[in-house]
């Protein structure tokens, strides 16, 4: 791999000051606009990853960021000690973008995962009447919901969880896409199933279709809350606005966050109607910089876009021209491919390389992209590319198959 003098200095000196929680590819991003990012030296990139979907709407979005802009010249901050005016109308307009009643704001993805369990638990001891101190959620093997001492609690990934303890306990883990399982895990205290509709980390898992609508049902009968984590899932990126609305399904809490904040400022949310959301009381919960006017002011704009279902068309059409392409490889390096609307999780042939050492070739030949857990690639482009781009794209995969 070629790195030039100004990448190798920008590097040196993000690693003498940063901590090593990051195992970043060598690319130093100075500039960025829709699908495109251009490093230190000039050099362009086709953008798969979109900061984890934060980015779905693409790179210095105009609208958003003349949103941004605009809120900048009033008011950014003022804790919620007091009302703000952004914040009001961007709660309504995102709980009616999803059929609910009451909108929880946070900052990021951790924080709404977070609030959740605070929320599940609360609703377990005051509506449902479990005994204070019992209340048990279900997780999915293979989850990602953050990095937080309580959610890397009931993580069996080995990278995020090992020396962290002692561990936060009230979770029980079963198999995704087990209904069997879930059933069989529940009792009389539990409160919750919290689920990613699709696991991302994992590597782009899309459960049996079944899965999900048999949860809810079971969620329903057993009087649990299903709390849904889109907050990668979320927003368009799987073709709808949710990906639970692929298979018809509405949880109790919708779990929101990156793409919410346009990538320009950290913002997330509880989604859900007033009989859950409602146990929280003054005081109990709360975030200084939560609902601040700037992140409503990008947040409403985001819920504006998304309300002429445009993003979401562009994914689910996009989406299937990239799912086809890239099918096209399997037998020639590519083992599996899965995914929803624009996202996509390819299983490399370990034999052949690994994820990284696909990222970093294709890195070399103008493409960002994102392994995880050995040899499995993620693709997740923003939703403004173009088919002609996602074509580039594919070509440089096969390219660089073909060269290992």
């Amino acid at each position: 791999m070629t790195t030039t003098s100004a990448t190798t200095a920008a590097i040196a000196v993000e690693e003498h000051a940063l901590a090593h929680n990051y195992h970043p590819l060598s690319v130093v991003v100075a500039t960025a606009e829709g699908a495109w990012v251009t490093d230190v030296d000039g050099k362009r990139y086709l953008d798969c990853l979109a900061a984890y979907s934060a980015v779905n709407f693409g790179h210095s979005n105009p609208r958003l960021i003349a949103a941004a802009k605009a809120q900048l010249d009033r008011v950014t901050l003022t804790s919620r000690a007091f009302h703000n005016d952004q914040l009001g109308p961007f709660a309504d307009a995102l709980a009616t973008l999803l059929g609910k009643e009451m909108v929880l704001p946070m900052n990021t993805g951790a924080e709404a995962v977070e609030s959740a369990i605070k929320v599940a638990r609360a609703w377990g001891y005051r509506v449902k009447g479990v005994p204070e101190g019992r209340a048990k959620i279900i997780v999915m093997d293979g989850n990602f919901h953050g990095r937080t001492t309580t959610i890397i609690s009931f993580s069996n990934d080995p990278e995020a969880r090992a020396d962290f303890g002692p561990y936060t306990p009230g979770f029980t883990s079963v198999p995704y896409g087990d209904i069997d399982a879930v059933a069989a895990a529940i009792d009389d205290d539990t409160v919750a199933v919290l689920v990613e509709p699709i696991q991302g980390e994992a590597g782009v898992v899309v459960p049996p279709a079944e899965f999900l609508p048999a949860l809810r049902a079971l969620a329903t009968d057993r009087r649990v809350l299903m709390i849904a984590d889109e907050i990668q899932s979320g927003l368009g990126r799987t073709g709808s606005t949710v990906s639970c609305d692929l298979v018809g399904v509405v949880p109790d809490l919708y779990l929101l966050g990156k793409a919410l904040g346009g990538g320009i400022v950290p913002v997330s949310a509880v989604v859900g109607d007033a009989s859950v959301l409602g146990v929280l009381r003054p005081g109990e919960h709360g975030s200084t910089f939560g609902g601040n006017p700037l992140a409503a002011a990008v947040g409403l704009e985001v819920v504006s876009m998304l309300s002429t279902g445009e993003f979401q068309e562009r994914a689910s059409v996009l989406g299937a021209h990239l799912r086809s392409s890239l099918e096209g490889l399997i037998g020639s390096g590519v083992v599996e491919v899965r995914g929803a609307g624009l996202w996509a999780g390819i299983d490399i042939d370990p034999a052949l390389a690994s994820g990284r050492a696909v990222c970093e070739a294709l890195m070399e030949r103008g493409v960002l992209a994102k392994d995880t857990h050995g040899s499995t690639i993620r693709l997740a482009p923003p939703l403004v590319v173009t088919a002609e781009e996602l074509d580039w794209a594919v070509e440089q995969l096969r390219a660089v198959l073909a060269s290992f």
